[in-house]
């Protein structure tokens, strides 16, 4: 009988805690209240150790209509493995749970770009897919996803990803959620990285994938995860995409104090 491949947790006890009922309460303190809920095609969400993100993530995962199928793109920080990596078969461990790869979606996936290739060895090591599982998991008593590693900035590239999901996407009979992990400008001053955020959060809003791509490669902001973002927002637009919500916006000197040099985060929607 065939084993099951599991992808261990690399970050639980750093970025999230260790212990599940610690880590419930966590992200239940991020989550609580009274929201309406989206039916999202996409958001993007930050990644970063929950102290300082995790009530940034939380505000966007207490506001989504979640369907129990999602891709979950993140950056590749790595630099290990292929420059569009995913992972077709077996789990994900969380100290919540396990979380099953949908393996239909990810071939038909694979089957549309022939880029995006096998690769586990991307995601051994990155924390920014698996961070958002706990999040899921607190919300959903069960659910599958496809992780994908982007590890390229070409515009061309990330555009005929993001097509490709969105002709997946479409073709599926269940709503699938893409989620785009990545945090904001990172290690600027406070008032520094608030001004570039803004302009690369204003291009989001306007459903603008490629005005995003320029702004960040030619502002210099250091956006760990534009590339997903990029492939989100494209794949969107055909699927009916209408507009763009900003859920909250903080950077990690609003938890440290320490505003000379921080990391910006933005949870956004699109529905």
């Amino acid at each position: 009988m065939a084993t099951t491949v599991v992808r261990h947790a690399v970050v639980a006890g750093q970025f999230y805690p260790r212990n599940p009922d610690k880590l419930r309460a966590e992200i239940r303190s991020y989550t609580e209240g009274e929201n309406r809920l989206i039916p999202a095609l996409g958001c993007v969400v930050p990644h970063a150790g929950y102290i300082y993100s995790g009530h940034v993530a939380g505000a966007v995962y207490a506001r989504l209509d979640l369907p129990t199928r999602l891709i979950v793109m993140c950056p590749n920080h790595t630099g290990m493995g292929t420059p569009l990596s995913v992972m077709s078969e077996g789990e994900w461990e969380t100290p919540l749970g396990n979380v099953p790869i949908d393996s239909k979606l990810a071939t038909d996936l694979k089957a549309r770009f022939s880029m995006l290739s096998e690769d586990s060895y991307a995601h051994r090591s990155e924390h920014a897919a698996e961070v958002q599982l706990p999040f899921l998991q607190a919300r959903l008593d069960s659910f599958s996803f496809v992780p994908i590693a982007v590890g390229t900035g070409r515009l061309e590239i990330l555009e005929m990803l993001g097509h490709a999901i969105g002709e997946a996407v479409a073709a599926q009979k269940e709503r699938v959620l893409i989620i785009a992990s990545s945090d904001m400008n990172h290690y600027e001053s406070d008032s520094v990285t608030r001004q570039k955020d803004s302009e690369a959060i204003e291009r989001i809003l306007a459903l603008d994938p490629r005005g995003l791509h320029k702004v960040v490669t030619s502002k210099n902001i250091s956006m760990c995860g534009f590339g997903p973002a990029v492939a989100m927002l494209t794949a969107c637009k055909p699927l009916g995409a209408k507009s763009v919500e900003l859920i909250k916006y903080a950077t990690s000197g609003d938890v440290s104090g320490d505003r000379d040099m921080v990391v910006g985060y933005a949870g956004l929607v699109v529905s």
